[in-house]
């Protein structure tokens, strides 16, 4: 694959120097990855950042509720994809957040009659918030290497249209300060929240919990990225959210992968706003 395409993603010229810096970060990414994912297989499910984890494990009521909100998931997948011409006004972001939160809330009132500690589940406290702030900056510099390659491979191998998502494109496409406003504060408050909470915290953890990590890692990674319904972006966001992921089974905390979705998308949507800071 020719060098031209990394630099021309990356925004800098396609010379020697900035071919050697750009092949040690990529090198660097996949090694920061390879030795979080030996740390999570050596370390088990004892102890994270020297933190005691052992507690209840979700059961078949969790098993019963996740298939419940796969097959949900699904089918408005398959609606997006039959009606890829979607409706990004206020009311319809406001409706699909109202139907998320209920989801959300649902689930977290189910495991808490259930005798579940969500916040010590979640690992809200685990961690101080200067530590999951730093850590998914990190983590987050780390991953975009690996997200830039798959979009250069999913580029070459298909071809054509665009890999930004058709939020993003209303992003950019939109004339008012308001509709820009709501865009930014769902992409970078709500979505991850809700996001992060709905596929690595919970659907996650039950897969985890019956077929083990990497299986849950995958599947959740291949509905985080399908629920999108954007097939030129599915490989990159199915990266990211292997990411996110191995980010949280890593930390032990949610805040986490959240923290670094919120930063992915914060920086998406500058670069959008101000392209000629992104642009060389």
């Amino acid at each position: 694959m020719p060098s031209a395409s990394l630099f021309a993603a990356f925004g800098v010229a396609p010379n020697f120097f900035f071919g050697i810096l750009s092949l040690l970060y990529v090198v660097i990414s996949a090694y920061v990855y390879i030795s979080l994912i030996h740390q999570i297989s050596v370390r088990g499910d004892a102890k994270v950042f020297g933190v005691d984890t052992a507690t209840r494990t979700f059961g078949l009521p969790e098993a019963i509720l996740s298939g419940v909100l796969i097959v949900f998931l699904l089918l408005n997948i398959g609606a997006s994809v039959s009606h890829p011409s979607i409706d990004f006004s206020a009311p319809t972001l406001l409706g699909n957040f109202l139907l998320m939160a209920f989801v959300v809330l649902f689930i977290a009132a189910f495991l808490q009659l259930r005798g579940f500690d969500v916040g010590s589940l979640a690992g809200f406290s685990r961690i101080t918030f200067l530590r999951v702030l730093s850590t998914g900056a990190v983590l987050l510099f780390f991953a975009y290497p690996l997200i830039l390659w798959a979009d250069i491979i999913t580029q070459r191998l298909f071809g054509g249209g665009s890999s930004r998502q058709n939020v993003v494109e209303f992003f950019s496409g939109s004339r008012t300060i308001e509709q820009r406003i709501m865009i930014i504060v769902f992409a970078i408050a709500i979505a991850p929240v809700i996001e992060e909470f709905l596929f690595r915290f919970f659907l996650y953890n039950v897969i985890k919990r019956y077929l083990g990590r990497l299986v849950g890692v995958t599947f959740s990674a291949l509905l985080f990225a399908a629920a999108h319904a954007h097939f030129p972006s599915f490989v990159p966001l199915f990266v990211l959210g292997s990411c996110f992921a191995i980010a949280y089974e890593w930390s032990g905390s949610i805040l986490v992968a959240m923290t670094m979705h919120s930063l992915f998308n914060s920086l998406t949507l500058a670069a959008l706003a101000f392209p000629e800071i992104f642009s060389p």
